[in-house]
């Protein structure tokens, strides 16, 4: 099946208010950022996101915080995003900080099938409470349950028009993850072949899990923060 749709417009096409996203990336690493900006230009809102940060003020999932978006995020790490830490301390955003590995692997449940895992990071503290506790090996562990979205939108290296996705270095991150766990999957790639283009043995994402794949053109790639001597 041709999965290939036209840009970001056509690609985020069933989106609606309400919906819970995953968006695969790492600060701005590997975010799917023509996707997120097509999001921007609409009246979508309400929206759950579940991504590792929410971008920086101007960039990235920022640019929904501002536009006022996003109803919750369930993330990891919100250093970088001043307008995060606004809305979360006047209570207007809804805010579920988890363990970065243990966002990692319930992502990677939700794609396995796997409804819930053990694992002791989190235990005895906020993280842990209300949470069953169970013991494996002399060690307390808490239960966490696995994520899915209604889309999860990636951003990868190359595809195929099949849906196959190779990720590049450390923009790989996330999305591998997600990519398994959204009901619909998006990719957008910055080289879009046909199929029998991409070495099997070299294939990150097989594309039975992605049912849009775009090409993207003059990503920005931006750096949160530039270190220079």
């Amino acid at each position: 099946m041709n999965k290939r749709v036209a840009n970001a417009r056509e690609a985020i096409a069933g989106i609606q208010s309400g919906m819970t996203l995953m968006l695969g990336g790492f600060g701005l690493c590997g975010i799917p950022e023509k996707c997120i900006l097509a999001l921007a230009d609409t009246d979508i809102t309400d929206l759950t996101c579940i991504s590792n940060n929410a971008g920086v003020d101007d960039f990235g999932l920022g640019l929904l915080l501002h536009s006022r978006q996003i109803r919750k995020m369930i993330a990891s790490y919100v250093g970088e995003n001043a307008e995060f830490e606004r809305q979360m301390l006047s209570g207007d955003l809804e805010v579920d900080l988890i363990p970065q590995g243990s966002l990692a692997e319930r992502c990677r449940a939700g794609g396995a099938g796997i409804p819930a895992f053990f694992t002791p990071a989190g235990y005895g503290t906020e993280v842990g409470e209300g949470k069953e506790v169970r013991e494996f090996n002399g060690k307390p562990h808490i239960l966490e349950t696995a994520l899915t979205a209604d889309f999860a939108i990636v951003k990868a290296w190359k595809g195929d028009t099949d849906g196959n996705l190779i990720y590049k270095g450390t923009a790989r991150n996330f999305n591998p993850v997600m990519a398994m766990a959204g009901r619909i999957t998006i990719a957008e790639v910055e080289e879009l072949v046909e199929p029998g283009e991409l070495d099997p043995n070299q294939i990150h994402t097989p594309g039975v899990f992605v049912q849009r794949i775009f090409q993207g053109d003059n990503y920005e790639k931006r750096i949160e923060k530039r270190t220079t001597r």
